[in-house]
């Protein structure tokens, strides 16, 4: 597949059109089943709430892409809830509103460097997985991966194609970003730091064929990692962001502004590394207007003198402590053959919240 073609036919079908500010409420494709299951009902591309006119154009012009696109989207903000889940702001999601993470992600910080991140790697991990299982007619296989085999070993299976996975996120994800201010060049970015991350972590995968679990015969293709390896290594990357400042140039068009790294004696981001320009709230109280929850109530670790630590993640407030007591199964005894067998036991364990 020519992708350099296909992305001009994309960009023709999607047009181009201004789209005021504001963070993607496209995201709300993964609230609700009703999303997910786009390529199986009737449902119009037009009742999908937060689509831009390039990605509704889109939607119309791949349905069958869709699904995937949902899922994408909700498998980074699962990813971003397990990465944060120990950190004052832990990716809390608002089911009634369009623009599910509230108003954190109004601003330019290290958290919606990641949120981008994350959920375009989403979109473009889970096309790519679509398509070597062969639920879309429009992409299948990586065809690029037939060349010698290697030692030991040849080119066999349905090897991943993640160009055509990061086109699709590349194209629908950054429908909006094509505004001349910080943000956008911001979020295009942080967007193809994620969907980078995707190429990157790319790796043969090979499975034995032989009698009795010999490897008489291995066969081996081209197959993305585990989403959580991509969601460790954007999670070091958010550790890492770069600060950077908003300078403002005369061009042609107008003024355009563009991120230059804050710190001259720091190394320069590169594509790989998020960038942010202002500072997070700290998340220790409820603020409606940043959208912090705060972190009263919140399970701490009373032995961890990191940021889930309670130290840290009460935020100097103290904590509470109580007893649980939980159903557990123990003393299992495997009978042959085959099943096990289980009593039922009551522990009692100390649960630590913040005050």
């Amino acid at each position: 597949m020519d992708y350099h073609v296909l992305g001009l036919i994309l960009a023709f079908l999607l047009g181009d059109a201004n789209v005021l500010a504001g963070y993607p409420i496209w995201w709300s494709l993964a609230l609700g089943q009703q999303y997910t299951s786009l390529g199986s009902q009737p449902i119009l591309c037009g009742s999908i709430p937060g689509l831009v006119p390039k990605q509704l154009r889109f939607c119309r012009n791949y349905i069958e892409i869709m699904p995937s696109v949902a899922e994408g989207v909700k498998l980074g903000i699962q990813e971003c809830q397990h990465q944060f889940r120990g950190r004052r702001w832990n990716c809390t999601t608002i089911d009634d509103s369009l623009a599910i993470f509230g108003p954190v992600l109004d601003k330019a910080t290290r958290e919606s460097a990641f949120v981008h991140a994350i959920a375009s790697a989403g979109v473009a991990f889970a096309v790519t997985r679509s398509c070597a299982e062969g639920t879309s007619t429009i992409c299948g296989c990586d065809s690029h991966h037939k060349g010698p085999p290697g030692e030991g070993w040849k080119w066999g299976g349905c090897s991943e194609d993640a160009d055509f996975g990061v086109l699709v996120s590349r194209e629908f994800a950054d429908a909006r970003e094509n505004r001349p201010d910080a943000r956008s060049a911001m979020n295009r970015h942080n967007n193809e730091a994620g969907r980078t991350t995707i190429l990157d972590h790319m790796h043969l995968k090979c499975k034995c064929h032989g009698l009795s679990g010999s490897c008489e015969v291995k066969t081996c293709w081209w197959a993305q990692p585990d989403f959580r390896a991509i969601g460790d290594y954007l999670k070091d990357k958010y550790d890492s962001a770069s600060e950077m400042v908003v300078e403002k140039h005369r061009e042609s068009r107008g003024w355009v502004e563009t991120l230059r790294a804050k710190y001259a004696l720091f190394k320069p981001p590169t594509e790989r590394d998020l960038v942010y320009y202002e500072n997070s709230p700290n998340f220790c109280e409820p603020n409606p207007e940043t959208g912090s929850f705060g972190t009263r109530d919140r399970m701490c670790n009373v032995t961890s003198h990191g940021i889930d630590g309670c130290d840290l993640l009460c935020c100097g407030r103290g904590h509470n402590t109580r007893t649980e007591k939980r159903k557990e199964k123990c003393h299992c005894i495997f009978h042959w053959c085959c099943y096990v067998s289980c009593q039922e036991c009551i522990r009692v364990y100390d649960v630590h919240t913040c005050k």
